[in-house]
């Protein structure tokens, strides 16, 4: 299976400190790849990487703001010198708040845009040149079912995904002559400390209305885990995916199939 192989790769995934970032940054190790990441702060950062040294994995992390434009070039920088041409690129990073579009404030909606479509347009522009010149390279945006589906109270964090689906497409219709394939990884509802809230067991012990709602309109009658991104992640940055360009690969357990139960 050579062509999942990601042997002497260097494969830079943000925001992959914990969680699914932290989940797809070590399916890349398994198959072959060094991995670089970047947290917002020193102490995620060197959490990260205890995590990555306990599976036995020899990361390298990196405290930089992704919206920053001059400080992503300087890690990139760094990146090249020290580890080796960024031959993969995960645009992973991102927030999201959960606030009524009438209640959002201007200043919070522009801080998950910069965070969730900005800063992934600034790291694919600054790994991009490099790719050029070596004849090809592969960048995989996080994008989510919020790029296809509106739900109350995630107008800015809708937007992002919208646009970042959109960027997908566009990056790949410049790039792809070069040999860069630009795709995206759709995840829906997955299990992890950020979305805890919304699976905890209420006072009667009676399932959270959201986790029962979101298991309604799951086929697989479950939440995605992280592990569930994995396989995704792999094809999308191997050899395998050399002719898949633009295209955004929904890791939901079926939810965009379905209209959901009749009552």
């Amino acid at each position: 299976m050579d062509i999942f192989s990601l042997k002497n790769k260097v494969a830079l995934v943000t925001g992959a400190a914990h969680g699914i970032g932290f989940q797809m940054a070590v399916a890349l190790a398994n198959a072959g790849a060094k991995i670089a990441f970047n947290s917002s702060n020193e102490s995620s950062m060197k959490k990260g990487i205890e995590e990555y040294h306990k599976l036995g994995i020899d990361a390298f992390g990196f405290v930089c703001d992704v919206r920053d434009e001059f400080a992503v070039n300087n890690m990139i920088d760094v990146i090249i010198r020290e580890i080796g041409e960024i031959d993969i690129l995960v645009n992973n990073a991102g927030i999201i708040k959960r606030i009524p579009a009438v209640d959002m404030k201007v200043e919070e909606f522009k801080e998950v845009i910069d965070v969730d479509l900005v800063a992934p347009f600034i790291l694919s522009k600054a790994v991009a040149p490099a790719m050029i010149k070596r004849g090809g390279g592969k960048i995989i945006n996080i994008c989510s079912l919020m790029s296809e589906l509106g739900r109350e109270t995630v107008s800015a964090y809708a937007a992002a995904k919208g646009g970042l689906k959109m960027l997908t497409r566009t990056l790949a219709a410049e790039w792809g002559k070069y040999n860069i394939q630009v795709n995206g990884i759709g995840p829906g509802y997955i299990a992890t400390s950020q979305t805890a809230p919304l699976r905890e067991k209420q006072a009667d012990g009676s399932p959270h209305p959201f986790d029962s709602f979101i298991i309604s309109k799951t086929p697989a009658e479950r939440w995605g885990i992280p592990e569930d991104l994995s396989g995704p992640a792999i094809f999308l940055a191997s050899r395998a995916s050399d002719f898949v360009n633009g295209h955004i690969l929904y890791v939901d357990g079926g939810i965009l199939a379905y209209i959901g139960r009749q009552p």
